[in-house]
């Protein structure tokens, strides 16, 4: 039997370095794609749906996105994608998110839904497929939305990050439920 030689031994193919032209068109190439499927540097904010309150609405919104704190649940503010005054979200992921001036949720035509004070803010909460707690308040000129994700409100519905967010809710839209308030506190 011949010996082969090492040059038959090796692939017939021929390697060739990229040339500066076609590098240049593939990375085009690959920056477009990237963007035509949703890859970038902020793939990892958080992407709540934005509503479209209007009017009045919307300027309550706008003051309470001024008045949300740095800190939820012991989770850090971050931006959200895209940056809204109808939207907030903290934490790394999955996040807790924050939408003011949704429409009308329907489980408010449900007349056994339950609201819940947590630090003077009356919260109706809807448990979601995924495990996640949806919490709307009702009563109010505007509707503010806050999704606890499963990992935040566990297995029982743990909604004590709401606490964080009550004084802002309070302060930048008005209830209009006397009964929607902290009770006086005595020195």
């Amino acid at each position: 039997m011949p010996a082969r030689s090492a040059r038959s031994a090796r692939s017939t193919r021929t390697v060739r370095p990229v040339r500066p032209r076609r590098r240049a068109a593939l990375s085009v190439t690959a920056a477009l794609l990237c963007a035509a499927v949703g890859c970038s540097a902020a793939d990892d904010a958080p992407r709540p749906a934005v509503p479209a309150p209007s009017g009045h609405q919307a300027a309550l919104c706008r003051t309470l996105h001024k008045e949300l704190p740095d800190e939820v649940g012991g989770l850090k503010r971050r931006a959200t994608d895209p940056v809204s005054d109808f939207t907030a979200a903290w934490g790394d992921g999955p996040w807790i998110e924050l939408r003011c001036g949704v429409p009308r949720p329907e489980i408010f035509n449900d007349v056994r839904t339950q609201a819940v004070d947590i630090d003077g803010v009356k919260w109706s909460p809807e448990r979601l497929p995924d495990g996640s707690i949806r919490c709307t308040t009702p009563l109010r000129p505007v509707y503010v939305e806050v999704t606890l994700p499963k990992e935040v409100a566990g297995d029982g519905g743990d909604m004590s990050a709401l606490v964080d967010l009550a004084a802002a809710v309070r302060k930048a839209v008005p209830s209009d439920d006397p009964d929607d308030s902290p009770a006086p506190r005595t020195p």
